[in-house]
Protein backbone atom coordinates (compact mmCIF):
# COMPACT_ATOMS: atom_id res chain seq x y z
CA UNK A 1 0.00 0.00 0.00
CA UNK A 2 2.85 2.34 0.87
CA UNK A 3 4.45 1.64 -2.52
CA UNK A 4 1.26 2.67 -4.35
CA UNK A 5 1.03 5.89 -2.35
CA UNK A 6 4.66 6.68 -3.19
CA UNK A 7 3.98 6.15 -6.90
CA UNK A 8 0.95 8.46 -6.81
CA UNK A 9 2.93 11.14 -5.01
CA UNK A 10 5.72 10.93 -7.61
CA UNK A 11 3.24 11.27 -10.49
CA UNK A 12 1.67 14.35 -8.89
CA UNK A 13 5.11 15.94 -8.44
CA UNK A 14 6.04 15.38 -12.08
CA UNK A 15 2.74 16.85 -13.27
CA UNK A 16 3.35 19.95 -11.17
CA UNK A 17 6.84 20.40 -12.68
CA UNK A 18 5.50 20.16 -16.21
CA UNK A 19 3.42 23.32 -15.80
CA UNK A 20 0.53 24.35 -18.08
CA UNK A 21 0.39 23.01 -21.61
CA UNK A 22 2.08 25.31 -24.11
CA UNK A 23 0.47 25.86 -27.49
CA UNK A 24 2.60 26.44 -30.60
CA UNK A 25 3.33 30.10 -31.27
CA UNK A 26 1.46 31.39 -34.31
CA UNK A 27 3.66 33.19 -36.81
CA UNK A 28 1.84 36.23 -38.13
CA UNK A 29 1.68 36.59 -41.89
CA UNK A 30 4.05 39.09 -43.49
CA UNK A 31 2.38 42.44 -44.23
CA UNK A 32 1.13 42.75 -47.74
CA UNK A 33 3.11 45.18 -49.86
CA UNK A 34 1.32 48.38 -50.73
CA UNK A 35 0.60 48.36 -54.47
CA UNK A 36 2.53 50.98 -56.41
CA UNK A 37 0.58 53.41 -58.53
CA UNK A 38 1.95 53.85 -62.04
CA UNK A 39 1.55 57.16 -63.89
CA UNK A 40 -1.69 57.37 -65.87
CA UNK A 41 -2.35 61.08 -66.42
CA UNK A 42 -3.20 62.17 -70.00
CA UNK A 43 -0.12 64.41 -70.04
CA UNK A 44 2.09 61.46 -69.09
CA UNK A 45 0.53 59.16 -71.69
CA UNK A 46 1.15 61.76 -74.40
CA UNK A 47 4.72 62.31 -73.26
CA UNK A 48 5.43 58.57 -73.14
CA UNK A 49 4.04 58.19 -76.66
CA UNK A 50 6.29 61.02 -77.86
CA UNK A 51 9.36 59.35 -76.31
CA UNK A 52 8.50 56.05 -78.00
CA UNK A 53 8.06 57.73 -81.38
CA UNK A 54 11.46 59.38 -80.95
CA UNK A 55 13.08 55.97 -80.47
CA UNK A 56 13.89 56.58 -76.80
CA UNK A 57 13.91 53.53 -74.54
CA UNK A 58 12.60 54.19 -71.04
CA UNK A 59 11.01 52.59 -68.00
CA UNK A 60 7.92 54.12 -66.34
CA UNK A 61 8.36 54.69 -62.60
CA UNK A 62 5.69 54.50 -59.89
CA UNK A 63 4.26 57.63 -58.33
CA UNK A 64 5.92 58.31 -54.96
CA UNK A 65 5.46 60.80 -52.16
CA UNK A 66 8.87 60.77 -50.48
CA UNK A 67 8.04 63.07 -47.54
CA UNK A 68 9.16 66.61 -46.84
CA UNK A 69 7.47 67.75 -50.04
CA UNK A 70 9.70 65.55 -52.23
CA UNK A 71 7.88 63.68 -54.99
CA UNK A 72 8.35 61.47 -58.02
CA UNK A 73 5.31 61.94 -60.26
CA UNK A 74 4.85 61.07 -63.95
CA UNK A 75 8.48 60.01 -64.08
CA UNK A 76 10.61 57.63 -66.12
CA UNK A 77 14.10 56.19 -66.10
CA UNK A 78 15.87 56.67 -69.42
CA UNK A 79 17.48 53.48 -70.71
CA UNK A 80 18.76 54.49 -74.15
CA UNK A 81 18.85 57.97 -75.70
CA UNK A 82 21.50 57.24 -78.30
CA UNK A 83 24.45 58.37 -76.16
CA UNK A 84 25.36 56.42 -73.00
CA UNK A 85 24.69 58.62 -69.97
CA UNK A 86 25.77 58.10 -66.39
CA UNK A 87 23.86 58.46 -63.11
CA UNK A 88 20.41 59.06 -64.58
CA UNK A 89 17.67 58.27 -62.09
CA UNK A 90 14.03 59.29 -61.97
CA UNK A 91 13.11 62.16 -64.30
CA UNK A 92 9.73 63.67 -65.02
CA UNK A 93 8.69 62.56 -68.47
CA UNK A 94 8.84 66.07 -70.02
CA UNK A 95 12.35 66.58 -68.62
CA UNK A 96 13.39 63.20 -70.03
CA UNK A 97 12.06 64.20 -73.44
CA UNK A 98 13.94 67.50 -73.39
CA UNK A 99 17.13 65.82 -72.25
CA UNK A 100 16.98 63.08 -74.89
CA UNK A 101 16.43 65.68 -77.63
CA UNK A 102 19.28 67.83 -76.29
CA UNK A 103 21.65 64.86 -76.34
CA UNK A 104 20.69 63.96 -79.89
CA UNK A 105 20.34 67.35 -81.55
CA UNK A 106 22.77 69.49 -79.54
CA UNK A 107 25.54 67.39 -78.02
CA UNK A 108 26.47 65.29 -81.04
CA UNK A 109 26.41 68.05 -83.68
CA UNK A 110 28.35 70.42 -81.39
CA UNK A 111 30.95 67.74 -80.63
CA UNK A 112 31.59 67.27 -84.34
CA UNK A 113 31.62 71.00 -85.07
CA UNK A 114 33.84 72.24 -82.24
CA UNK A 115 35.91 69.19 -81.36
CA UNK A 116 35.95 67.04 -84.49
CA UNK A 117 34.87 63.90 -82.66
CA UNK A 118 31.79 61.97 -81.60
CA UNK A 119 30.38 62.15 -78.08
CA UNK A 120 30.42 58.65 -76.58
CA UNK A 121 29.32 59.42 -73.02
CA UNK A 122 27.48 62.13 -71.12
CA UNK A 123 28.40 62.27 -67.45
CA UNK A 124 25.86 63.66 -64.99
CA UNK A 125 25.66 64.22 -61.25
CA UNK A 126 22.18 62.71 -61.25
CA UNK A 127 18.56 63.74 -61.26
CA UNK A 128 16.35 63.13 -58.21
CA UNK A 129 17.59 64.33 -54.80
CA UNK A 130 15.35 65.38 -51.90
CA UNK A 131 17.09 68.65 -51.02
CA UNK A 132 16.81 72.41 -51.08
CA UNK A 133 18.19 74.82 -53.66
CA UNK A 134 21.91 75.39 -53.17
CA UNK A 135 23.56 78.80 -53.24
CA UNK A 136 22.82 82.26 -51.92
CA UNK A 137 19.24 83.43 -51.67
CA UNK A 138 17.75 79.93 -51.72
CA UNK A 139 15.72 80.58 -48.50
CA UNK A 140 15.11 76.88 -47.88
CA UNK A 141 13.20 76.42 -51.14
CA UNK A 142 13.01 72.88 -52.45
CA UNK A 143 15.14 72.23 -55.51
CA UNK A 144 13.55 70.92 -58.70
CA UNK A 145 15.75 67.89 -58.04
CA UNK A 146 13.34 67.13 -55.18
CA UNK A 147 10.63 66.56 -57.79
CA UNK A 148 12.82 64.58 -60.24
CA UNK A 149 12.54 67.62 -62.50
CA UNK A 150 16.23 68.52 -62.90
CA UNK A 151 19.48 67.03 -64.21
CA UNK A 152 23.08 68.17 -63.73
CA UNK A 153 25.57 67.60 -66.56
CA UNK A 154 29.23 67.46 -65.56
CA UNK A 155 31.19 66.37 -68.65
CA UNK A 156 31.17 64.94 -72.16
CA UNK A 157 33.56 62.15 -73.16
CA UNK A 158 34.63 61.95 -76.80
CA UNK A 159 35.46 59.01 -79.05
CA UNK A 160 39.10 60.13 -79.20
CA UNK A 161 39.40 59.86 -75.41
CA UNK A 162 39.12 63.52 -74.46
CA UNK A 163 36.91 64.44 -71.51
CA UNK A 164 35.43 67.93 -71.70
CA UNK A 165 34.28 68.92 -68.21
CA UNK A 166 32.47 72.00 -66.99
CA UNK A 167 34.91 72.32 -64.09
CA UNK A 168 38.08 72.16 -66.19
CA UNK A 169 37.04 73.61 -69.56
CA UNK A 170 34.32 76.22 -69.02
CA UNK A 171 36.80 79.09 -68.87
CA UNK A 172 39.81 77.62 -70.67
CA UNK A 173 39.29 79.83 -73.73
CA UNK A 174 39.65 76.94 -76.16
CA UNK A 175 37.43 74.70 -78.24
CA UNK A 176 36.21 72.90 -75.12
CA UNK A 177 34.89 76.13 -73.66
CA UNK A 178 33.17 77.05 -76.94
CA UNK A 179 31.63 73.59 -77.07
CA UNK A 180 30.23 73.76 -73.53
CA UNK A 181 28.81 77.24 -74.01
CA UNK A 182 27.14 76.11 -77.21
CA UNK A 183 25.55 73.29 -75.22
CA UNK A 184 24.22 75.82 -72.72
CA UNK A 185 22.73 77.93 -75.52
CA UNK A 186 21.04 74.88 -76.99
CA UNK A 187 19.74 73.84 -73.58
CA UNK A 188 18.19 77.28 -73.04
CA UNK A 189 15.88 76.53 -75.97
CA UNK A 190 14.70 73.24 -74.45
CA UNK A 191 14.59 73.66 -70.67
CA UNK A 192 12.82 76.29 -68.57
CA UNK A 193 15.86 76.94 -66.39
CA UNK A 194 19.53 76.54 -67.28
CA UNK A 195 22.31 77.39 -64.81
CA UNK A 196 26.07 77.34 -65.48
CA UNK A 197 29.29 78.50 -63.80
CA UNK A 198 28.34 82.00 -64.97
CA UNK A 199 25.41 81.93 -62.50
CA UNK A 200 27.16 81.19 -59.20
CA UNK A 201 29.92 79.16 -57.55
CA UNK A 202 27.51 76.34 -56.69
CA UNK A 203 27.39 75.55 -60.43
CA UNK A 204 31.12 75.78 -61.12
CA UNK A 205 31.32 72.10 -62.05
CA UNK A 206 28.06 71.39 -63.88
CA UNK A 207 25.24 72.62 -66.08
CA UNK A 208 21.88 72.48 -64.33
CA UNK A 209 18.77 71.90 -66.46
CA UNK A 210 15.23 71.87 -65.09
CA UNK A 211 11.64 72.35 -66.21
CA UNK A 212 10.34 74.20 -63.17
CA UNK A 213 9.20 77.77 -62.76
CA UNK A 214 7.91 80.06 -65.48
CA UNK A 215 10.84 79.46 -67.79
CA UNK A 216 13.16 81.73 -69.68
CA UNK A 217 15.93 81.76 -67.07
CA UNK A 218 19.26 81.08 -68.79
CA UNK A 219 22.49 81.90 -67.01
Amino acid sequence: MSGMLAALALASLLAACAGPERRPTRVSAAPRPVPKTMPTSPAYRQCAADLSRAGVRFQPLPVEQRGGGCTIIDAVKLLDIGVPTTSLGAMTCPLAGSFAAWARYAVQPAARLYLGSEAVRIETFGTYACRNVRGTGSSGKLSEHAHANAVDVAAIVLADGRRISVLDNWNDGGAGSQFLKRLRESACKRFRTVLSPDYNAAHRDHLHFDNGGRGGFCR
